[in-house]
C-alpha cells in the first residue's frame, strides 16, 4: 500500500470496494474481525470461515490501492466526505435499521445527516397538481426546521428537493443510487448542484457506481432509516414509494400519505397505504401533530401546507369561465368532459381552457387533460 493510503479510511474503502462485499457481508466481517484493517489482515482461512467466495476473498487479499488512490483524490478535490460506522457523524437513526450501509459517501453539507428529517417520496410521473402538492409540502415543513429527504428521481422527488430549496433556510437530502459523482437521471443536473452547494449528496455505492436497477430499492432503505417519517405524495400501487414506506414500517418510522381522486391510479397507492394504517394528510398540521415531540411547531412560521399566490380571485372571471373551471378537477380532466357538462361549445371550451392556464388556473397534462391548480385566494379546497 502507498505510504499515504495507510489510513483508517483507506481500509473502509478497500473493503468497501472488495469484489461481492455487499452492506450485510461487510457487516458480518465487521463483526468477527473488528476495524477493516484487521479484515484486510486476516487469512485465507479465516475469510473462507466467513462464507466468503474465492473471488471476494483474494479481493480483500489483493486490494486495488491504485483504484482506492482514485477515489481518495476525487473525495479530496471535491470536498466531499466519507463517512463510516465507526464515525461519530454517522446518523445515529440508520444505525438502528438491519443492515446500515458500512459507510456513506457525502457531497455537501455533511452536518445535515444528523438533522431532524422527513422523507419525501411519490411517483417519477406525478400529476401536475401532485408536483405543486409536493412542493408546497416541503417547502412549509423545510420552513419550520425539517430537513427534506428523497431520491433525486425525476417527479415527486425533484419537487420536494426543489421545495426544500426554495425555503428559508430549507435544507434537503438527497439519496441516490449511483456513485455521488454521477448525476441520474441527467435531467436532475441542474437541482443536483443546487443540492450539493446547499444541501447534500449521499450515495453507499462506490464511485463511479452506474445506475444499476437493483440499487435504487437499496437506497430508499436509507432515505426512511435516516427520517422521522416518510410522506408519500402520489404513488400507484405499484411503485417504489411503496417499497421506501414499507421498509419504513419496518424500520419503526411514521408513515404518511395524501389522499386523491378515487379516478386517479396515483392515488391508489397512498389509498392503500392508509387503509393499512398510515397518517392521513391535508395540511402540514397533520404532520406536526405527529412528530411535535420530535420537532415542535413553530407558530411565527406559516404552517399552511401551500404558500400564498398573487393570483386573480376566481370571482372577478366571466361567468363562462368560471364554469368551466367548476368542471376541471383536481384530477386529470378531459376536454370532452368539460364540454359535456358546462353544456359549452367545443370550440368556446377549447378557448377558455387556453386562457386559464394562461393566467395560471389550470394547467395542462399528457394526453390533452387539464388539472386544476390550488392555493388561489378565492379557490376554496373542496368548494366545488
Amino acid at each position: 500500500m502507498a505510504e499515504h493510503l495507510q489510513t483508517e479510511l483507506a481500509s473502509w474503502l478497500a473493503v468497501h470496494r472488495a469484489a461481492g462485499i455487499g452492506a450485510t457481508t461487510f457487516l458480518k466481517l465487521l463483526s468477527v474481525f473488528g476495524p477493516p484493517q484487521e479484515i484486510l489482515e486476516a487469512s485465507y482461512t479465516q475469510l473462507a470461515d466467513c462464507g466468503l467466495s474465492k473471488n471476494s476473498i483474494e479481493s480483500l487479499l489483493s486490494p486495488d490501492w491504485a483504484q482506492i488512490e482514485k477515489d481518495c483524490a476525487w473525495l479530496e478535490a471535491n470536498q466531499a466526505h466519507v463517512i463510516t460506522l465507526a464515525d461519530a457523524a454517522y446518523p445515529e437513526l440508520l444505525k438502528e435499521i438491519s443492515d446500515p450501509p458500512p459507510l456513506l459517501f457525502v457531497l455537501g453539507d455533511k452536518t445535515l445527516l444528523s438533522t431532524e428529517q422527513l422523507a419525501m417520496v411519490g411517483s417519477r410521473n406525478p400529476t401536475p397538481m401532485g408536483l405543486q402538492t409536493a412542493a408546497d409540502f416541503a417547502q412549509t415543513l423545510a420552513e419550520v426546521g425539517w430537513t427534506i429527504s428523497s431520491g433525486l428521481a425525476l417527479g415527486i422527488d425533484a419537487a420536494s428537493h426543489q421545495g426544500a430549496l426554495d425555503a428559508m433556510n430549507g435544507h434537503t437530502i438527497a439519496v441516490i443510487g449511483t456513485g455521488i459523482d454521477r448525476v441520474y437521471p441527467a435531467r436532475n443536473r441542474d437541482l443536483a448542484h443546487q443540492i450539493a452547494q446547499k444541501g447534500a449528496i449521499i450515495s453507499e455505492f462506490p464511485l463511479g457506481t452506474a445506475p444499476v436497477p437493483g440499487n435504487f430499492p437499496r437506497r430508499n432503505r436509507i432515505i426512511s432509516g435516516m427520517s422521522r417519517g416518510v410522506f408519500v405524495v402520489e404513488a400507484a400501487l405499484r411503485s417504489g414509494s411503496l417499497i421506501t414506506a414499507k421498509q419504513a414500517l419496518e424500520q419503526g418510522r411514521e408513515v404518511f400519505a395524501l389522499p386523491g381522486s378515487i379516478h386517479n391510479p396515483l392515488a391508489r397507492g397512498c389509498h392503500s397505504l392508509i387503509r393499512q394504517g398510515a397518517k392521513l394528510v391535508e395540511t402540514a398540521e397533520h404532520i406536526y401533530e405527529e412528530l411535535i415531540e420530535i420537532l415542535p411547531y413553530r407558530p411565527n412560521i406559516k404552517g399552511n401546507s401551500q404558500p400564498e399566490r398573487a393570483n386573480q380571485d376566481v370571482r372577478t372571471l366571466d361567468k363562462d369561465y368560471q364554469t368551466v373551471l367548476t368542471h376541471v378537477g383536481f384530477e386529470p380532466t378531459a376536454v370532452d368532459t368539460v364540454v359535456e357538462q358546462s353544456g359549452l361549445t367545443a370550440d368556446a371550451v377549447c378557448s377558455m381552457l387556453l386562457v386559464l392556464e394562461l393566467q395560471g388556473y389550470i394547467v395542462s397534462t399528457q394526453g390533452g387533460h387539464y388539472c386544476k391548480l390550488s392555493g388561489k385566494p378565492g379557490i376554496a379546497q373542496g368548494s366545488e
